[in-house]
């Protein structure tokens, strides 16, 4: 799906989702012709994804000459064995998962008021505990720091998102995969079991 295609509960599904991750990776165009990709922390704020690093460093470069950027964030929940449907063939393992992808334009944030709400957002999201004054510019400790680090804002001209439930399975199988992660119980199989009920409404619990 593309972001035009999103009502308004799908939405809300993928900012939760986005709330949730703590990390992503970033794709920049190289100068040497390769695509180059960095792990990294972010948050998603105001139809924008934000991170952060130092002034220098291959993705600032990159990002001065092709501000073009791709961000994409995703999560693991079941593999399903193949053995759950066809004791001889590996053909129907697959894997249950969520993942969103978002392409913009990557700028630098230099306004510091902003800089400030952002990295806020991230200890909220980090450190929910707190244990920190809050991020204040006027404070010329925090003020120091938010101008020594690059804050970048990529914001949102394309996103994509695909959560993976059994959506396309027939009733019988959907009950089969269902079955199976309830007997075997490993550690994320009950959330995906809910996520199946969530997003499978049209089936009924085997």
């Amino acid at each position: 799906m593309r972001r035009k295609e999103f009502s308004v509960s799908e939405q809300a599904e993928i900012e939760s989702f986005l709330a949730e991750m703590t990390y992503g990776f970033l794709a920049t165009a190289g100068e040497d012709g390769w695509p180059h990709i960095k792990a990294l922390n972010f948050v998603y704020l105001d139809d924008a994804v934000y991170f952060h690093g130092s002034l220098a460093g291959e993705k600032m470069k990159d990002l001065k000459t092709d501000n073009r950027a791709t961000f994409s964030v995703a999560k693991e929940y079941s593999m399903i064995p193949s053995y759950l449907l066809d004791p001889k063939l590996a053909c129907p393992a697959t894997v249950f998962f969520k993942s969103v992808t978002v392409k913009g334009r990557a700028h630098v944030v230099e306004d510091l008021q902003e800089k400030a709400r952002v990295f806020t957002a991230f200890m909220k999201k980090l450190q929910p505990e707190g244990g920190y004054e809050p991020i204040d510019p006027a404070d010329p400790e925090y003020a120091a720091s938010l101008r020594s680090v690059a804050l970048v804002k990529i914001k949102v001209e394309d996103l994509s998102a695909k959560f993976k439930f059994g959506q396309n399975l027939k009733q019988e199988t959907f009950g089969l995969v269902m079955a199976g992660l309830e007997n075997r119980g490993e550690t994320l199989d009950k959330e995906t079991i809910a996520l199946m009920e969530k997003f499978c409404p049209h089936h009924k619990k085997a």
